[in-house]
């Protein structure tokens, strides 16, 4: 009785196969005739029973043939339409499968199952959910640096000299200035380094004035540029559109590259003795 008919549990409800039930019913008409005259007697496609096709080895070779998983409900139907001892057998082994699935344990097994199912997707979605949030903290971290930067050009009020600057960037006053020469924002009169037409009065610069005593006693007044706030956060947008970034910016490009932790240690231990260096060289610019 329990090996009588393949039974179908994938679907939400139970459903066999007909091809199989009409083997096992021994009706002589052919399927193709047999199995659209059942449905004559009320059932709907998509909702007592769903087409499919099947590769099936015959006597010409492979062949596909069309099949139907019919509902347990529409199975019990057609048995009793047989009116023979088949029909019945079958017919009673359909009835004994629905009051197993409709019995308490197996309702309770089927809860326990959707449940788990629901659960295991929920944890799924909080994975990846977690993994988003792990991953928008990293892009956090890689753009805190710059955000520091830029905050602390922002909310500072002091001037800033041009070697100042360049030490930001690893490289030296002297280099700076004939950067910005040659890309047409300063020109140099009377050893003073002097913006541009185009670049003046937009707050970028000032001009102070140096007094230097000389070995003779003799009391010399030079004129040096310095640069505002404003001026440093246009020559960040400047030099970061040439492809030059700030040395904490580098830092972090090495970090994204060689990892977290390794570029962590090298910015504790420093690494930029030399950029000081170069930038100590052109302090007299």
């Amino acid at each position: 009785m329990d090996d009588l008919i393949k039974v179908n549990f994938a679907e939400e409800y139970p459903t066999v196969s007909a091809r199989e039930l009409y083997v096992g019913l021994g009706i002589k008409t052919q399927f193709r005739s047999w199995f659209p005259r059942m449905c004559s007697y009320g059932f709907t496609e998509h909702v007592d029973y769903k087409r499919l096709y099947q590769k099936r080895s015959t006597l010409g070779g492979m062949q596909t043939m069309v099949d139907y998983q019919i509902s347990i409900d529409m199975a019990k139907h057609i048995c009793m339409i047989q009116r023979n001892e088949k029909g019945k057998l079958y017919r009673q082994y359909f009835l004994e499968l629905e009051r197993t699935w409709n019995s308490p344990e197996k309702v309770m097994a089927r809860a326990l199952q959707l449940a788990n199912a629901q659960v295991k997707e929920l944890s799924w979605q909080c994975s990846r959910l977690d993994g988003q949030i792990q991953e928008q903290k990293k892009q956090i971290a890689s753009l805190r640096p710059k955000a520091v930067y830029l905050d602390m050009i922002l909310h500072s009020p002091s001037l800033v000299l041009t070697t100042q600057i360049a030490k930001d960037y690893g490289i030296s006053a002297i280099r700076l200035n004939r950067l910005l020469h040659e890309w047409g924002i300063q020109y140099k009169r009377r050893e003073q380094w002097i913006l541009y037409a185009q670049y003046q009065g937009q707050g970028y610069t000032c001009s102070t004035s140096v007094e230097i005593r000389r070995s003779d006693g003799r009391l010399e007044v030079k004129y040096q540029t310095e640069w505002t706030q404003k001026g440093r956060a246009f020559l960040y947008q400047l030099l970061k559109s040439k492809g030059y970034l700030p040395v904490v910016e580098q830092q972090m490009g090495i970090m994204e590259t060689a990892g977290a932790n390794l570029l962590l240690a090298f910015s504790v231990s420093g690494g930029h003795g030399e950029e000081v260096k170069e930038a100590h060289a052109g302090g007299s610019e």
